[in-house]
């Protein structure tokens, strides 16, 4: 099956026709002229509408009602009227009129009804032009809705040729301004032309009320589909001279979904050939001394952002991780600073904030739009004004030092496009006391922390020197201080222990008798210095009650290390005796070998009583 046999199903299926025989007569109003423009240059289908009205009855008119199809009701997103007089460069519009959702009675019931306030009645034989303007998200199909990387991409577009009126029209026109010009296919009717990028319907005339043919556009179109499934814009006033803007980012490209491998070096060498209908970047239009700008997202800073900017604006261009085919979805987090006193104001006792309200990024639809104004603590009294309809509802967060929270005003607006973009003001009283509150709050606490800190060095937190536990803990400090002079004594002794085994190897090399006696002699005396030394320090421990489980360790390591001492001399005299004699070397290590032996199981058992006593 061919693609355009497919299209042709495809529109079977799609159109219907409505009210075929609905003519009921409302009032004597009457569309004398009407002129049609509808704009797919984007996502976001923009159709607008002038109409030239008459009264031609008896009958006052203060309203004009105006239908939509529920199908397309759905993603109307933005609707406002306004009256316009003159033509050209001399034409102006009054201010947006009053709009609202209407069930009038005896009308078909598959329609969505608007009633727009005329801003003054419309007698007989006057006339009155109403410029409707209208934003449709989601109305644009993509046809096919899966493409490869190669593929350009397709969309459809649905609407009638004429304008469906509960009123009759004298004459109407339709044009159809389009990306480029490019074009699939699109419905052929009476008085249809196609010229450059532009499909013109019409003029039809005396055409009765709900006339209705329906047409569709097969067309061509690159533009990027960035959807904002989630945008929470969180607005934070600091009275201390900024607010802070953070902004969380739920992106998707929305176009036809991307099959198929991906080729980045085939991108990157033709990306506007194989990866038309994705989009590397944004751009969001920031206020003009936006400052501490970042942009990153769960892994962290991005760093593929530029800014630039003049005194009216500052421009953030993000690029994503990734090139956003059809069906790619990113998440990331925008943040910048602004200066409080360029959006901070005082009014009749309150202050009042005065900021925009929807995304900084152009032509970026929002399915769901929270944003979220984060009061300073203790601000009271708030309300807040909206040009449009929105849901409201309070929160409370707590950051550093907060006691009560800051209260949150948190306004949701589903399908949101850039035309929400207004200034909206939030309004609070605030006492300049509350500013002191949090430095008050840090001022006593280092205060309270200095005072404890003074107490505490000058209060006398000892436990009584003449209760038990006092008295017990003393005697043990001195329990462990004879220990450590022990296990001093003993290391030095041991020290001394290899001084004699060092005189012995210089006696073997040297054959010097005399100087290996002299060693001999000066550690004899130290270790009696010693001896005498350790004495009190075991009485000290056989008397102490604390001292009764460790004393027969010590006693063991001192009469282990006395015996290695007896050993030593042993070794150390027939050593130097066999010099003196002038006996062999291997003669001299037999006699000494069992002695050895001796010595080295006796320095381990040392070493080994020791240890244990250094863990206690």
């Amino acid at each position: 099956m061919t693609t355009t046999t497919t299209f042709r199903l495809y529109l079977l299926f799609s159109f219907f026709v409505l009210f075929a025989q609905w003519s009921p007569v409302l009032s004597d109003l009457l569309i004398s002229k009407l002129d049609r423009k509808v704009d797919l240059t984007s996502q976001v289908v923009r159709i607008t509408a002038t109409l030239k009205l008459e009264n031609p009855g008896n009958d006052q008119i203060s309203e004009v009602l105006l239908p939509f199809p529920d199908h397309q009701a759905k993603d109307l997103a933005f609707l406002v009227a306004t009256t316009s007089e003159g033509k050209g460069k001399t034409k102006t519009s009054s201010s947006s009129l009053p709009i609202k959702v209407v069930n009038p009675e005896g009308l078909p019931p598959s329609l969505t009804w608007y009633s727009v306030t005329l801003p003054k009645e419309l007698g007989k034989g006057q006339s009155l032009t109403l410029e409707v303007r209208a934003a449709f998200t989601h109305a644009l199909r993509p046809f096919p809705e899966k493409i490869t990387q190669a593929d350009i991409q397709l969309l459809v577009f649905q609407e009638s040729a004429y304008y469906l009126s509960p009123y009759a029209v004298n004459v109407q026109s339709l044009s159809v301004k389009l990306p480029e010009p490019k074009v699939e296919s699109y419905t052929k009717l009476e008085n249809t032309k196609f010229s450059g990028s532009e499909i013109k319907y019409g003029p039809y005339e005396n055409l009765p009320p709900f006339s209705y043919s329906p047409i569709a556009v097969h067309f061509v179109s690159n533009k990027p589909f960035a959807v904002a499934q989630e945008l929470v814009r969180e607005i934070e006033i600091s009275h201390w001279g900024n607010v802070q803007i953070t902004e969380h980012y739920n992106l998707v490209n929305a176009g036809a979904t991307s099959i198929g491998e991906f080729s980045r070096l085939e991108y990157q060498a033709r990306p506007h050939l194989r990866g038309a209908s994705s989009f590397r970047h944004l751009v969001a239009k920031l206020p003009p001394r936006a400052h501490s700008i970042y942009y990153r997202d769960e892994i962290g800073n991005i760093s593929t952002s530029n800014i630039w900017g003049d005194s009216s604006k500052t421009l953030l261009e993000i690029e994503p991780r990734y090139p956003m085919f059809g069906g790619w979805r990113t998440s990331f987090t925008i943040g910048y600073g602004l200066p409080l006193k360029d959006y901070l104001f005082r009014a009749e006792g309150k202050r009042f904030l005065n900021i925009s309200f929807g995304c900084p990024m152009d032509e970026v639809v929002i399915d769901n739009l929270v944003v979220k104004v984060i009061l300073p603590e203790g601000s009271k009294d708030i309300s807040v004004s909206v040009p449009f309809s929105v849901k409201e509802s309070r929160e409370t967060k707590f950051s550093h030092l907060d006691m009560i929270g800051r209260p949150v005003f948190a306004l949701e607006k589903t399908n949101a496009v850039p035309e929400h973009n207004q200034y909206f003001q939030v309004y609070y009283r605030f006492s300049n006391l509350s500013l002191l509150r949090e430095p008050m709050m840090l001022i006593s606490g280092f205060f309270f922390l200095f005072v404890a800190c003074i107490v505490y060095m000058h209060a006398d937190l000892t436990i009584s020197k003449s209760s038990p536990s006092y008295l017990a803990k003393l005697q043990w400090d001195e329990v462990q201080t004879a220990l450590q002079q022990i296990q001093s004594i003993m290391n030095h002794c041991l020290g001394i222990h290899d001084k004699l085994e060092a005189s012995l190897r210089d006696l073997s090399r040297t054959g010097d008798v005399q100087a290996c006696k002299a060693a001999r002699k000066s550690a004899d005396n130290m270790l009696k210095e010693l001896s005498k030394d350790l004495k009190p320090l075991l009485s000290f421990l056989q008397s102490s009650p604390l001292a009764a489980s460790l004393y027969s360790k010590v006693e063991e390591l001192v009469a282990k290390e006395k015996e290695l001492q007896e050993k030593l001399i042993v070794k150390h005299t027939t050593v130097t005796d066999s010099y003196e004699k002038k006996s062999g070397g291997r003669d001299i290590e037999n006699r000494i070998a069992p002695i050895q032996q001796k010595i080295t199981a006796l320095r381990q058992e040392v070493d080994d009583l020791l240890e244990i006593i250094d863990e206690i």
